[in-house]
């Protein structure tokens, strides 16, 4: 099992498509529609012996923020106490904080980076991709072997530019992986009709420039690990003949929230409908995503519903709701056209079965 821990909701960037709209956005509804726990603190007031009684050796404990360095002294506190295994999702501006001897022990590490510097600077502020990358080349100097995902927010439809520019960095061994989120469905006011129209057109060929790419380099033995594209492949061949959320959000993947309560997902995680139990009691129910929309769908089994936010907030109207689908169909589908080439590079053993494998639920997305 895989549990994200809020840390805190403090955070030291102040980044476009989060801090700045939510800014933006004074009332989205939300706040009619669902129950908040309004009893849950800033900061986590968790116990560690309560972390520790709850989470076991085999699970996998995520620090979440908020940007979770922000406490790396509870973080070193909760390391020295707990057997588990253990993931970070940080914008890995601070991970100085943390001495090495924390660092090896985290086999999971999630890196906020938008692709190219000039992109990931714009969103995330001038000097943010120098650091980033400074700061993991001296990881990877001292022998730091865990996986280091590229976890992209999009907001440009440019994908192939951006992910190229990431898998530049995993051929230098900085970064394993890479996976994206559009950043669309997400708040309520900044849905344009005619943008995002436009953005639908110009990233669903980028997404199909990249898929080719991608299956170019399996003929010369290559498959790189970019998470949506394996996800969705891993389904369509029947590798993984799981059809919820391919993320696990409340079923695989909880989130511990700053009073303890264990809820669905992180981004909702002081939203009562989404509490699943807490860490004295246990996980005491699981959620789905319960979408008449998506149950006529045909890509349902693949996508699984693409976000329990998303499906439930419904911040989108319809017309904007059926785009971002639009891109899911055209992403699924567009895998699906080359899986024969893919499995003739499986029968031919070009590639390996075991080159298309990848730990499920810790956090990289699947469906973008």
């Amino acid at each position: 099992m895989n549990y994200h821990l809020i840390l805190t909701e403090k955070c030291n960037l102040r980044c476009k498509y989060c801090y700045e709209k939510s800014m933006a956005e004074f009332d989205n509804g939300l706040g009619k529609k669902w129950e908040y726990d309004n009893e849950t603190p800033f900061d986590s007031e968790v116990e560690i012996k309560k972390i520790k009684n709850f989470v076991k050796p085999t699970d996998r404990l995520i620090f979440y923020g908020g940007e979770p360095l922000v406490m790396s002294k509870k973080i070193k506190e909760i390391m020295n106490n707990l057997d588990s295994k253990f993931g970070i999702q940080t914008n890995g501006l601070l991970l100085k904080r943390l001495p090495f001897e924390y660092i090896k022990k985290i086999d999971k590490m999630l890196i906020s980076i938008d692709g190219e510097e000039e992109r990931t600077d714009f969103n995330r502020g001038k000097g943010t991709y120098n650091l980033v990358l400074k700061n993991l080349k001296k990881l990877r100097s001292l022998g730091y072997n865990g996986e280091v995902v590229a976890r992209m927010t999009l907001n440009f439809p440019d994908v192939f530019r951006q992910v190229k520019s990431i898998i530049s960095l995993i051929d230098e061994k900085v970064f394993n992986s890479v996976h994206w989120q559009i950043d669309a469905g997400f708040y309520k006011f900044d849905f344009d009709k005619i943008k995002f129209t436009k953005f639908v057109e110009e990233y669903n060929n980028e997404i199909t420039k990249l898929i080719n790419f991608w299956v170019e380099k399996m003929h010369d033995g290559k498959v790189y690990k970019i998470y949506p594209f394996l996800g969705i492949f891993n389904r369509l061949v029947g590798y993984d003949k799981e059809t919820r959320l391919p993320c696990g959000s409340g079923y695989k993947n909880f989130t511990i929230n700053t009073s303890g309560k264990v809820s669905a997902c992180p981004i909702m995680n002081s939203v009562k409908k989404f509490y699943c139990g807490d860490i004295e009691k246990g996980i005491q129910k699981e959620i789905i995503i319960e979408d008449l929309e998506c149950q006529k769908c045909s890509v349902k089994d693949i996508c699984g519903g693409r976000c329990i936010y998303w499906r439930d907030a419904k911040l989108w109207p319809p017309e904007g709701d059926e785009l971002i689908c639009n891109t899911i169909k055209h992403l699924i589908d567009s895998i699906r056209k080359k899986v024969p080439e893919i499995e003739k590079l499986l029968d031919e053993k070009i590639v390996k079965k075991e080159q298309f494998d990848f730990e499920k639920y810790f956090g990289p997305e699947i469906i973008p």
